[in-house]
């Protein structure tokens, strides 16, 4: 790996110096006990204010000002938390090995269990104020400025359990699922793969092994593929065991508090509505045709008749060179100027000051992800640099976060509260202006192919690759209510899946029946079918991107203004600011249209 971290360049590790000086250091510890401290002052103030589900107060001018002062509490004690923990996961996903900070966020989490069971007694009191609420927000300032938070809460409080119900679950999911989530992030960041490249052969960690999937030479990528696929056989058990406890334990809790099934809470927590959810779907199902000319086409040019899964992610064309993260760098910063100098600053100032954590190693975790933290107003961002144009995609659309939080500098941590499908916005369009930038630069026709398929890569992944994890996510939970799943079973629910949706586009003795285990996003008790969000925010980006395109610098301020009120309004209402309608399919069918010129454009190409 040093080799290639020479060929691009210096590779940064992210820096949070500004935050805390150490994990040891004094000023962490200090703010672990004022989390403790704060926790215990808000306990007192709720049981002083009787704020529970039976502590309904005589009236609103009652009620008001406690209201006002529990928002303040609340988002003082989340601030400071989530500072916290994003120092302490800042080593926990680059170093899975660093025994310290495992034990301190071991701690951290019995602390996030404490603030669960306090919020139970304040989502239960404001859902009992329902008929308060306006008079409530009426007489008081910071009642008024959280008026969609009250209400989100007011309504969802119908799903609750009792207090004493909910405080328990909130106790076990630490030995429940949220165990079973730090085994998966554990097993999967600590595989390793002895592979041969380059004519030397060493151990390799798992997402060196996955970034092969990119590798120009085809028999690296089938030998990837192959090794890949005997190192999830060695840890499919623990991993069947964990999806396993994390399912049964969100089905056992939503039948509890009344959900209709394991979708109701994913939809209320992405501010959509079923009507929504199937528009898109039915749109996106409406597209595969399109995709799998394009794994056909894709096929045809390694002569081939459907593509094995090693060759799905294999670029095709002529790139003059791959990206040395110096490039990497220069190359987004001037693309984001073209939209907005302050997009252009942002992440000027997030390369500057080493914001990107970019080099694979061992004991790190795979994928890409942004962080905020709260208490500087900046964000950190993960990623595997491995020089592909693929690469820059990935820190563009991370930027796109980090911009998203830029642009919520202000809000508090409850208006900040962004739903999943929302969250992908300035993700989506920052990618958007990179690939579209990419494209227009082109110097020959191979160079125009090697750019369209990285973008036709992504897009299918977030298309048709998303709706397999769907339906996948959405049997499993079916078939969990009933009994287990073993492994085996597992697998071939992932190959139905694929089967379903990548249809005659892809080998079917070629598949990849093991994405189960390394996607994380099967892994997250409190927040289940984490892929079609992903779909929304593709195709919700390329719409706003289209309309960029007509309206030009006019529409900037809007965009800004839509990324800073995220937290203050559902998916629908946030949208109609553009005369978009989520309900009805056009609207996903004409974004779906941008992606299919461009499948158009690449099986024209010879």
């Amino acid at each position: 790996m040093n080799d290639k971290v020479n060929e691009l360049g210096n590779l940064p590790h992210w820096d949070l110096s500004n935050v805390y000086p150490a994990l040891d250091s004094d000023a962490f510890k200090k703010d672990m006990q004022l989390v403790g401290k704060k926790l215990g002052d808000l306990d007192a103030f709720l049981s002083e204010n009787k704020i529970g589900k039976l502590g309904k107060p005589e009236s609103a001018a009652a009620a008001a000002p406690v209201v006002g002062e529990l928002l303040d509490r609340l988002n003082a004690l989340i601030r400071l938390m989530d500072t916290v923990q994003a120092y302490v996961y800042s080593f926990i996903s680059t170093d899975s090995y660093n025994e310290e900070a495992k034990r301190i966020l071991s701690q951290l989490e019995q602390l996030y269990v404490r603030l669960e069971k306090q919020q139970v007694q304040v989502r239960g009191w404001i859902g009992a104020l329902a008929d308060l609420l306006p008079e409530i927000v009426a007489q008081n300032e910071t009642a008024k400025a959280h008026q969609f938070y009250l209400s989100e809460i007011a309504e969802q409080s119908k799903y609750m359990m009792s207090e004493a119900e909910e405080e328990l679950a909130a106790e076990l999911t630490l030995s429940g699922g949220n165990a079973w989530s730090k085994l998966q992030g554990t097993v999967t960041s600590q595989l390793t793969v002895e592979f041969e490249l380059g004519g030397e052969t060493k151990p390799m960690p798992i997402t060196a092994i996955i970034n092969l999937r990119s590798h120009p030479d085809e028999d690296v990528r089938k030998r990837g593929y192959e090794a890949e696929n005997v190192a999830w056989k060695r840890i499919e058990e623990p991993l069947a065991a964990a999806i396993n406890g994390i399912k049964g334990e969100v089905n056992t809790l939503n039948q509890r508090r009344g959900r209709e099934d394991a979708l109701h809470s994913s939809i209320d927590q992405a501010r959509i509505d079923r009507q929504t959810l199937e528009a898109m779907l039915s749109a996106m199902k409406d597209s595969f045709p399109a995709f799998r000319r394009y794994f056909k086409a894709k096929a045809a040019r390694f002569g081939q008749q459907a593509l094995p899964w090693w060759n799905l992610f294999a670029p095709t064309g002529e790139l003059e060179s791959e990206f040395t993260y110096e490039a990497a760098r220069e190359f987004i910063v001037t693309q984001f100027g073209g939209f907005s100098d302050g997009l252009a600053a942002f992440a000027e100032k997030a390369f500057e000051h080493n914001w990107i954590d970019a080099e694979p190693r061992d004991g790190k975790r795979g994928g890409a992800f942004c962080m905020g933290v709260p208490a500087v107003d900046e964000s950190r961002i993960l990623c595997n640099f491995d020089g592909s144009l693929d690469q820059v995609s990935t820190i563009a659309h991370e930027l796109g976060h980090g911009f998203h939080n830029e642009c919520l500098i202000g809000k508090t941590e409850l208006q900040a509260i962004t739903p999943m499908t929302l969250a992908e916005t300035a993700s989506i369009m920052c990618e958007t202006i990179v690939s579209e930038a990419a494209l227009q630069q082109a110097a020959s026709p191979q160079e125009e192919l090697a750019i369209l398929e990285t973008s036709l890569i992504g897009s299918s992944q977030v298309i048709v690759d998303i709706y397999s994890r769907y339906l996948f996510e959405k049997t499993v939970f079916e078939r969990r209510a009933e009994a287990e799943l073993s492994a085996e079973d597992l697998n071939e629910l992932m190959l139905e899946a694929q089967q379903t949706t990548y249809g005659d586009g892809l080998d079917e003795r070629y598949m990849q029946k093991y994405m189960w285990t390394w996607k994380p996003h099967y892994y997250s008790p409190g927040l289940s079918f984490y892929n079609y969000p992903y779909a929304f925010g593709l195709l919700f980006g390329t719409g706003l991107y289209a309309i960029y395109q007509e309206r030009g610098a006019d529409f900037v301020p809007d965009y800004v203004n839509l990324l800073a009120s995220t937290g203050l309004g559902t998916a629908a209402n946030l949208a109609a600011r553009f005369d978009i309608d989520l309900r009805t399919p056009e609207f996903w069918q004409n974004s779906l249209k941008v992606i299919e010129k461009q499948i158009d454009r690449y099986v024209a190409l010879k």
